[in-house]
């Protein structure tokens, strides 16, 4: 699944569940504000989140979100490791997969 699929599917999903997914996007955008930790910081714990929970279309999200706020392909790279430590092989697999194919393709 691309962004653009994943964008257009989450359109549809507001218009299935238009209070449930306010709900879910007020939260996110409250979530990610900065204070005492960063919104960068943030998006960081959330690849690691989103590895671990292997969830690819939370990748699409949140990798280009950290680079856009200027996270370093180091960075998401040490992120994806926080992930292996606690989610173990499987987590080796989706980060090599996933998270270097969004950075390859975002060109970080």
């Amino acid at each position: 699944m691309d962004k653009t699929e994943m964008n257009e599917r989450m359109k549809e999903m507001v218009g299935e569940l238009p209070g449930v997914m306010n709900a879910v996007m007020g939260l996110h955008s409250e979530v990610i504000k900065d204070g005492a930790l960063s919104a960068r910081t943030k998006e960081l714990m959330m690849v690691g989140i989103a590895v671990a929970l292997r969830c690819e279309p939370c990748l699409w999200k949140h990798v280009p979100e950290a680079v856009n706020l200027g996270a370093t392909r180091e960075e998401i790279m040490e992120a994806v490791s926080t992930a292996i430590v606690m989610a173990g092989g499987p987590a080796v697999a989706y980060g090599s997969v996933v998270v270097l194919t969004i950075l390859d393709e975002l060109n970080v």
